[in-house]
């Protein structure tokens, strides 16, 4: 199977040029990804919080206490990625495994009993300690899929625009299947869910139903990611390596990588103060748009989702399209002001007076979010090259965990900081409307804090100094060190 094209350009660069059908096919397991890691804390406010109940505070403090655990799996994880060797490679297998064992075990993740509401264990809620324990069984498992996935990502090309164009295809595709996590709530809108007599819903049976649904074409799509990828740098570089990689290399040494640092500023800044407010937007829908109204807040909810997806989609190939023109971190100054203009305007735009505006908010917001992360993902491939040709060795599994590390500390200490806002606003989740205090600070938070990171990200971005020039000689060093991939 045909996995590259090599073309040489007017300045006689060779460029390397991989099929589209293999980028669409990697871009699948963004749904794994996607709905195995983020579609639990998008939805777990609405489902534990206003549903069963839980205090606002527990529920951030889980998904806090669940993102730590994972941020500790993934170096595991990436670790043992790393110094794996089969007949199929060092990342497929897991892809492959993982990727169907997280697919069958996310129905699991919801496996509570709304008689479980009013119970306590140790002076805290019964479900909560029930979300601690299952993300505990469950967390492995999505570590092990998503090292290996993203490490995969880096692995398939070494020419610096067509990574660029693997991470577009990629965060095009993500926006497509992010669309599920926003559906999620709409899906409990269903007739089979609606309670009978009262006004309401059964929230988690819906997304019992649901997950079940997404868990079997996440089992799908390792199968089809599986079968189509290859891994691009494994029979001609990683077999040749007998020096196996240490736990303390895969951590300690990949975060003395100066690029790699401002990177993960990048990343942190932009996830902390995104994530801090992730839940509040959902709450600004529902208490300040809607009325009070969560079945009308979560039909608005599943209208964003596609304004977001819309955006996402659009942002990709945009942010790419400057890259090219420009340099990647060019692109990346673009984004960021982009998602200030979406974050900000989200005062003005969130009204009850014309409920459609909010979904510009939600565009821009997906528009900067995808092109961001499809220019970290891409960046992140040429600081690997930087890696190895100051270390000798490829590292793509470490980078990956200690990226995802930093970034999920980011995303846990959002989560818990959302559920402490929420209960700083005096939020109540037993009545229908909000006080208007309530309501002032939540819109004042979600209009504030993500520009805050954002002009962060301006600053560590304007900090680095791979240009697209260094990264050609980088890859020219490394191909007469070791041949051609």
């Amino acid at each position: 199977m045909a996995q590259e094209t090599t073309l040489k350009n007017t300045a006689g660069t060779i460029r390397d040029r991989l099929p589209v059908l293999t980028k669409i096919s990697y871009g699948f397991g963004t749904g794994i990804d996607m709905w195995g890691l983020w579609l639990y804390p998008s939805v777990a406010f609405a489902v534990f919080n206003i549903y069963l109940g839980v205090a606002p505070w527990l529920v951030g403090l889980a998904l806090t206490l669940i993102r730590v655990y994972d941020a500790v799996a993934d170096p595991i994880a990436g670790w043992i990625s790393d110094n794996f060797r089969s007949k199929y490679g060092r990342r497929r297998p897991f892809i492959l495994i993982a990727g169907i064992a997280s697919g069958l075990g996310l129905p699991t993740l919801f496996l509570v009993s709304p008689a479980w509401a009013g119970s306590t264990f140790l002076g805290l809620s019964v479900i909560f300690w029930y979300m601690i324990i299952s993300s505990l069984i469950y967390i492995p498992l999505m570590a092990l899929y998503t090292v290996p996935f993203n490490s995969l990502g880096a692995e398939m090309t070494p020419d610096y625009e067509e990574r660029t164009s693997v991470m577009t295809y990629r965060s095009s595709m993500q926006k497509i299947f992010e669309v599920g996590n926003f559906y999620a709530l709409r899906f409990t809108n269903l007739s089979w869910f609606l309670l009978p007599g009262r006004v309401g819903k059964n929230t988690l049976l819906g997304m019992q139903v649901y997950t079940s649904i997404l868990g079997v074409l996440m089992a799908l799509f390792a199968i089809f990611i599986f079968w189509r990828v290859k891994e691009r740098y494994y029979e001609k570089v990683v077999v040749k390596t007998k020096q196996r990689i240490s736990l303390k290399s895969s951590f300690y040494e990949t975060l003395k990588c100066k690029p790699f640092k401002l990177m993960m500023g990048v990343g942190a800044a932009f996830t902390l103060s995104t994530s801090m407010v992730g839940a509040l937007g959902y709450y600004a829908t529902v208490y300040y748009v809607c009325g009070g109204s969560t079945i009308n807040g979560d039909n608005w909810n599943f209208w964003m989702g596609l304004a977001f997806m819309v955006g996402g989609f659009s942002g990709a190939p945009l942010l790419g399209a400057i890259a090219r023109k420009t340099q990647k971190k060019a692109a990346v100054i673009v984004a960021a002001i982009i998602g200030i203009i979406g974050y900000g305007g989200s005062w003005f735009l969130y009204t009850p007076l014309i409920p459609w505006l909010q979904t510009i908010a939600s565009g821009l917001m997906g528009l900067a979010s995808s092109g961001l992360w499809m220019l970290h993902s891409s960046i992140g491939a040429d600081i690997i090259d930087y890696d190895e040709l100051n270390m000798g060795i490829r590292r793509e599994g470490s980078f990956t965990a200690c990226g995802s590390y930093i970034l999920k500390l980011g995303n846990s200490v959002g989560y818990f900081v959302s559920g402490l806002i929420l209960g700083w606003c005096g939020f109540n989740a037993s009545i229908g409307a909000q006080a208007p205090e309530t309501v002032f600070w939540i819109r004042a938070t979600l209009a504030s804090l993500p520009v805050v990171g954002l002009l962060a990200v301006i600053f560590f971005i304007s900090k680095l100094s791979l240009t697209k020039q260094r990264c050609e000689e980088i890859r020219g060093e490394l191909e007469m060190r070791r041949g051609q991939v």
